[in-house]
């Protein structure tokens, strides 16, 4: 039983290579983004009034591709051994892990709320999804603070 256990440790591989396809995969959605937006911008001279939205996407694709790129080896950190890489990347416990993708989610919140904030004429819709977007960014950062092992 002990040996069955201590090498279950092995099925996070599963996931590992599940979020290391799914961040390739990000990445190259954000690749091809990035082409049709420059071509856009390019096309237009700079004054396509979709540039913006467009760019704020972009970067929306790529914090997002990159979460993943850092779930995935902290997995593999936390799990299978060791990796060779900056120590900002790599979560040491999964308390970190979910810090890293609390702050994350605030980020992604940020950018879409900023996208929102360009698309949308209603200042009470915009009002509330702001009010939203602060009372879950509040949870998430609180879990950060209050969550902290001493």
């Amino acid at each position: 039983m002990k040996f069955l256990l201590e090498r279950s440790r092995y099925l996070a591989l599963i996931g590992i290579i599940s979020l290391l396809v799914a961040s390739f995969a990000a990445f190259a959605w954000g690749t091809i983004k990035t082409v049709t937006t420059t071509l856009l911008i390019v096309q237009s001279l700079g004054k396509d009034a979709t540039i913006t939205i467009e760019l704020i996407e972009l970067i929306d694709i790529f914090l997002i591709a990159t979460t993943i790129l850092i779930f995935s080896a902290s997995l593999y950190e936390l799990f299978i051994g060791k990796l060779d890489m900056p120590e900002w990347m790599l979560a040491h416990d999964l308390y970190e892990l979910k810090a890293k993708l609390s702050s994350m989610i605030v980020l992604v919140m940020a950018v879409k709320y900023l996208q929102k904030l360009i698309e949308i004429k209603d200042g009470m819709e915009l009002l509330q999804r702001g009010i939203a977007i602060a009372v879950v960014s509040a949870a998430l950062i609180a879990f950060g603070y209050f969550g902290k092992k001493d």
